[in-house]
């Protein structure tokens, strides 16, 4: 996937930016970002849910991940193969092996999920409209263009910036969850 100077520029200082946040900070947004996405309708009404195994200084998904399936809901996380990004079902966390990019991902004989009634997408950065930059491969993009499910992008609030640059491809967020606020976006 192609990114203008302006995105890529846009993507490492927001990536600075969120990599600069102490580890407790993180933890600490993050129960709050989980605990409001907890609380939504769409969460609780969802029988499958797509997430991601989080990395780094992303918004922390692993206890969301054992909530969810605790609650009986259908999990899948993303694996890359062949530069294609499926959702692949899981049963617990134990059962992972690193991926391409030595993620914690399903294993390739993990049964493929098809239908999701959510997203959870993670975010470099995003506007108040639902326009996203990630990591800039987009696998999430390709992913997500042609499915109708809800996609929640999860972000701390100092990674919302006023506009981010589109490019053909990107898909909207339909919902932003951070420490301070529940948007929806369409």
């Amino acid at each position: 996937m192609t990114s203008s100077p302006e995105k890529a520029a846009l993507r490492k200082h927001l990536l600075e930016k969120r990599d600069s946040t102490s580890f407790d900070l993180i933890e600490i947004h993050s129960q709050k970002i989980i605990s409001k996405l907890m609380k939504t309708k769409v969460i609780s009404e969802a029988k499958s849910i797509g997430c991601y195994y989080s990395i780094g200084s992303e918004v922390q998904t692993v206890e969301l991940i054992t909530h969810l399936l605790e609650e009986k809901k259908i999990v899948s996380l993303p694996r890359i193969s062949n530069g294609m990004m499926s959702f692949r079902k899981i049963e617990d966390l134990t059962k992972l092996e690193k991926g391409e990019f030595d993620i914690p991902e399903p294993k390739d004989n993990a049964q493929v999920e098809e239908k999701h009634d959510v997203v959870l997408v993670p975010c470099v950065g995003l506007d108040n409209e639902g326009n996203r930059i990630g990591y800039g491969a987009g696998f999430y993009d390709k992913y997500l263009e042609k499915k109708n499910l809800i996609k929640i992008g999860l972000s701390y609030s100092k990674q919302i910036v006023k506009t981010i640059p589109i490019s053909d491809g990107d898909v909207k967020m339909d919902w932003i969850i951070t420490e301070k606020d529940v948007i929806k976006t369409s």
